[in-house]
């Protein structure tokens, strides 16, 4: 009985969901509107909501309660009551590894492929092993934070209390099970920062000096800025967003982080900002481009549903306009680092290309960060280098 209530749950979430909303926003109204479920029929719902959609495009046309016992049998290695009500026979079997569980899969429904779970895989960056890639969207990404120096044992010392297992995956960084609570185990200590895996090693491609000034172009809440500032605490920042919504979050972030001294600018980058940014030059400039995130879909698989592959070139064409309006506030010789949380080469390598053929930049280094490997975002980076002679003189700096 109680297996057949989760699912007649799931298929009012599902019949309720608005596509372009995220789930994580759905979710949480769709329990106050339900106050009767408790904590575990929650906990059950979201994992049978969010397992389907991480079922991607694969099965089109079959009923969403067959698609479902699909997706929990991928999706998880650990047997639960609902699967075997549904379905015992592959209950049985869920500490299979995922490559058999595809094949007993097939042997149901002939029709299943791998690749129709994320359908553009043509349409990747080079470097990405396609199949651990889709076999990663049957795993939840894990939670990474990024330890403030000196704080190491504190916060190893909480987890652990608090019963967190977590692992040390070097450089200050922690993993550990998505949805630990952090704020009820350390509700007023700003002992670390929020950031996943990948986006933590973007910071091995920054390289500031002392003194130096920087942009922090796409800036949104702050996270790359306060990267920068961990490595090099004395550098001139400017920091700038289109929504200045963002930038109110942005300044309680660096409050908390005790960074103070830095400019901020409410900006659109496809325009012409001249008169914002009359004769600044930067030493380094980071540009986390607006993109279609689908490096990050493991946390938000119901974007494979929403997603047409169209969007890439809107994308494109969106971060060729911005990146031309940033790059020539670069001192010669200083590096562009361009980011994106994306897997598809027309938002990564493409672009790459239009910066160094059009803008004239000198690739240094560029690299696709395979968080799936590790349970955390695919990202792209790439460092760039204004050539010397190409910018005007330009004299004045961040902060001055």
């Amino acid at each position: 009985m109680k297996a057949i209530n989760q699912l007649k749950t799931f298929q009012r979430i599902l019949g309720e969901y608005p596509a372009d909303t995220p789930l994580s926003k759905f979710l949480p109204g769709f329990y106050r509107q339900n106050k009767q479920m408790g904590s575990t029929d929650r906990r059950v719902a979201g994992r049978l909501i969010y397992n389907y959609f991480r079922l991607g495009r694969a099965l089109p046309n079959l009923p969403a309660e067959d698609r479902l016992m699909v997706a929990e049998f991928l999706c998880n290695t650990q047997s639960n009551s609902f699967l075997q009500h549904f379905k015992p026979d592959w209950a049985a079997c869920i500490g299979f590894g995922i490559d058999e569980k595809i094949n007993l899969i097939k042997t149901t429904y002939p029709d299943f492929k791998l690749e129709d779970v994320f359908p553009w895989v043509p349409k990747l960056s080079a470097g990405i092993d396609r199949d651990a890639f889709l076999k990663s969207f049957f795993i939840q990404p894990d939670l990474f934070i990024r330890i403030a120096k000196g704080f190491e044992a504190q916060v190893k010392a909480e987890l652990t209390k608090a019963a967190v297992s977590f692992k040390d995956e070097g450089n200050n960084c922690l993993s550990m099970p998505n949805g630990t609570r952090l704020e009820t185990i350390f509700p007023k200590q700003h002992w670390f920062e929020v950031q996943d895996l990948s986006s933590q090693q973007t910071a091995n491609y920054f390289k500031p000096q002392k003194w130096d000034s920087w942009w922090d172009a796409c800036a949104a809440s702050g996270g790359k800025s306060l990267l920068l500032n961990s490595l090099q605490p004395d550098i001139k920042l400017v920091v700038s967003d289109i929504r200045e919504s963002v930038l109110s979050n942005l300044d309680e972030r660096f409050q908390n982080a005790g960074l103070r001294k830095y400019q901020k600018k409410v900006m659109d980058l496809t325009e012409n900002n001249e008169q914002l940014l009359y004769n600044y030059a930067f030493d380094g400039i980071i540009l986390d481009a607006p993109c279609s995130g689908s490096g990050t879909w493991g946390r938000t698989p119901e974007m494979i549903s929403q997603f047409e592959i169209a969007k890439t070139d809107f994308f494109k064409r969106l971060q060729q306009a911005i990146v031309t309006n940033v790059a020539k506030h670069l001192k010669p010789g200083k590096p562009l680092i361009y980011i994106t949380c994306s897997a598809f080469k027309a938002e990564n390598e493409d672009v790459v290309n239009y910066i160094i053929k059009d803008l004239g930049l000198q690739l240094e280094e560029m690299k696709v960060l395979t968080g799936y490997e590790h349970k955390a975002d695919t990202m792209f980076v790439a460092r760039m280098i204004a050539k010397e002679g190409k910018q005007e003189d330009k004299t004045q700096e961040a902060g001055e």
